[in-house]
């Protein structure tokens, strides 16, 4: 299974931004927001800022408060949690159920599957190609399949 992307091509690596992003970066991912429905409040921009870059990165609300709160910026883990929620519910990020309640959030929307190693706790991408699934269930009585994610568990030997 080596046609993963390389985790060069996706990184969990914090952009060197906030507090001194360009105004125009500002105002670009205000307008992101309100393209996506959302009211650009400052929080939710300088959020946008660190996780809205084009990069693919897959971040945990722990790990995103704490790079928050690094750049000099203060706020609290529910209103990071609360806002990835928001984005995802808007279609800026997908969340990735890796076990019972814990996910991860994935700025990559596009169609992908991962696999997940528990002792770096970390998402590696795989292309959607790479994945064949040959058969599925029917769904229930008025019920239609939306989606299918695969997220396969690794661990180094």
């Amino acid at each position: 299974m080596s046609n993963a992307v390389p985790p060069d091509q996706t990184t969990n690596a914090p952009p060197a931004i906030l507090p001194t992003t360009m105004p125009a970066t500002m105002a670009a991912m205000a307008s992101k927001l309100r393209d996506a429905g959302l009211r650009p409040t400052r929080q939710r921009v300088a959020i946008a800022c660190l996780l809205l870059d084009g990069r693919h990165r897959h971040i945990t609300a722990e790990n995103l408060t704490a790079e928050i709160n690094a750049t000099g910026l203060h706020v609290a883990g529910g209103t990071v949690y609360n806002t990835l929620n928001q984005f995802t519910d808007a279609g800026l990020l997908r969340r990735v159920t890796v076990h019972n309640e814990y996910s991860l959030f994935d700025t990559n929307t596009e169609h992908h599957h991962h696999f997940y190693e528990a002792a770096h706790d970390r998402l590696i991408d795989i292309p959607a190609d790479q994945v064949l699934l040959s058969r599925l269930p029917q769904a229930p009585a008025d019920h239609d399949i939306t989606g299918v994610d695969v997220v396969i568990h690794i661990h180094k030997k």
